[in-house]
């Protein structure tokens, strides 16, 4: 019976997460575009402290009331850190809202700095539990082994420029991004080896993608039960351009880390 209970509770946990009480506007749009307030409530900003003032650095993905998934790139143990929930404007302090530190950083044990041998993955703990409302909620996470397939639709979200070297946004931004495959992505003409099957590739058609300060943060895919899965943690792009034709924002395949995740 004990047994039961806690299946029960497990599943209901996991069937509240992926979902938001403001539904995120979909469309095909030409470059990103503001996203409806609080409809990505899993969303994070990672910030550090310099001089007294906190500014942000990368995105995540709220997976526990402790727990926060990001790039491990993103983390540096020089820097202090708090991460930000709940918040579509990070100039104003939202009701709602909650900035709370970062207590320490998981960091997987076979990233090295070198973006295209993969594993840029990290998990960070809240110095605190947040309490969960209708502008945080979790993220949902998909299925082990997971593989999208060629021009799936998904959303890439976060606080980055908004350009090539240009401005960065108050609001948070949305973009859409179709999946592009292993074979079309690892191709000569496409990003060729630097992309290793833990890897996940959306965009590439030079209009839309993520850019600096999008790090680790989600690519957000909607599964047929209506949920929102994070497929993705942004990990990197071309250096001749935020949305360089035929190179697609380069994300870390969150389902070939479930199991490191969940451990």
């Amino acid at each position: 019976m004990i047994r039961t209970l806690l299946l029960s509770a497990l599943v209901a946990g996991a069937l509240s997460c992926g979902l938001s009480t403001y539904q995120p506007h979909q469309s095909r749009v030409v470059g990103g575009e503001d996203a409806r307030p609080n409809s990505w409530p899993w969303q994070v900003s990672l910030q550090y402290l310099t001089s007294g003032n906190w500014f942000h650095t990368c995105g995540g993905s709220l997976v526990s009331n402790r727990w926060f998934l990001t790039a491990a790139h993103c983390v540096s143990n020089s820097r202090t850190y708090r991460v930000v929930l709940g918040r579509h404007s990070l100039s104003t302090n939202e009701p709602g809202s909650a900035a709370i530190a970062v207590s320490k950083f998981v960091v997987h044990s076979q990233w090295n700095t070198n973006l295209a041998n993969g594993y840029d993955i990290a998990l960070g703990k809240l110095a605190e539990p947040v309490t969960l409302s209708d502008k945080i909620k979790l993220a949902c996470l998909p299925p082990a082994g997971t593989v999208l397939p060629n021009n799936y639709p998904c959303y890439v979200t976060g606080w980055g420029r908004l350009q090539t070297n240009g401005k960065t946004p108050d609001i948070l931004q949305q973009g859409l991004l179709l999946v592009v495959d292993y074979d079309t992505c690892s191709s000569r003409s496409w990003w060729g080896s630097s992309v290793k099957t833990r890897m996940v590739c959306a965009g590439g058609d030079g209009v839309i993608s993520s850019c600096n300060g999008d790090s680790g943060g989600p690519l957000n895919c909607q599964a047929g039960d209506g949920t929102w899965q994070v497929h993705g943690v942004v990990s990197f792009g071309s250096s001749l351009g935020c949305n360089y034709y035929q190179k697609p924002s380069v994300f870390t395949r969150v389902s070939s880390f479930i199991d490191w995740i969940n451990e």
